[in-house]
């Protein structure tokens, strides 16, 4: 079978064997791709520190009938050292890692919007000029847009009537007005839905406007629906710390052009 490569996020991996490990690749042409990295934990390897998670990298690899095998591997941008020096970043880059893992779908089914949300997201966390938080918030929104399960905020979800709404149910598909609300719906602050807007398309200089009360609400609510429709909590979610609310202009998690 013949050798190819592609471009990928490290989402994680575990060991095999003596010297081997297990890598899990989120890869731009192939989605998820399960590979083997042979002899990567012997002091001599020649690549062994190339696949650590959150490296984005060009690998090399050859088709295997259950696990493909890791033949060459070159660091594109190696956004640890940024990343695992804070707690807040680290815990937050492994949400993005757990998310994209788990929303990719089946292994070897192309997901290249996830692929490059996710290289994005990880850049923007290890650049250091926007609350972690907000980040993810950010690739969470964008990500459920692209597995079809974006909240409605700007209308109704149960009847498309043009909003603003102040009420919110997860289990509805987010923003429903006063004739929709099903019982159970929370009625967030003032802002919190503009907010979530806002991260979605990218308005920093108004997220940047926004109480940290806000944002904290905000947070709560994209995460109480990613894992509605996920139908299991994720990890590392409950592990992220809410840093200062002040941030400066700088990289940013884009919304990456269809593909």
């Amino acid at each position: 079978m013949r050798l190819y490569r592609d471009e990928a996020v490290v989402v994680r991996q575990h060991k095999l064997g003596e010297a081997d490990r297990i890598v899990t690749l989120l890869t731009r042409r192939y989605g998820l791709v399960r590979a083997v990295a042979k002899g990567v934990r012997r002091t001599k390897s020649r690549f062994g520190a190339r696949l650590e998670p959150f490296a984005y990298i060009d690998v090399q690899l050859h088709p295997g009938r259950t696990l493909d095998v890791v033949t060459q591997v070159h660091t594109m941008e190696a956004f640890a050292a940024d990343i695992i020096d804070d707690y807040g970043r680290y815990t937050t880059a492994c949400a993005v890692l757990e998310t994209a893992e788990r929303l990719a779908g089946e292994e070897r089914a192309p997901a290249p919007r996830l692929h490059a949300l996710t290289a994005s997201a990880l850049r923007a966390i290890a650049a250091k000029q926007r609350p972690h938080e907000l980040i993810l918030d950010a690739f969470l929104l964008r990500a459920m847009g692209f597995a079809g399960w974006a909240p409605a905020l700007d209308e109704c979800a149960k009847c498309a009537t043009p909003g603003p709404h102040r009420a919110f149910h997860v289990g509805a598909g987010g923003a429903v007005c006063v004739h929709c609300r099903p019982p159970g719906a929370v009625t967030p602050a003032p802002g919190v839905l503009d907010l979530l807007l806002a991260l979605l398309r990218g308005e920093w200089d108004y997220v940047a406007t926004v109480p940290d009360s806000v944002r904290k609400q905000a947070s709560g609510l994209v995460a109480a629906h990613l894992q509605w429709h996920l139908e299991r909590q994720l990890r590392t979610l409950p592990l992220i710390e809410r840093s200062s609310p002040s941030f400066v202009s700088g990289a940013d998690v884009r919304q990456p052009a269809p593909g």
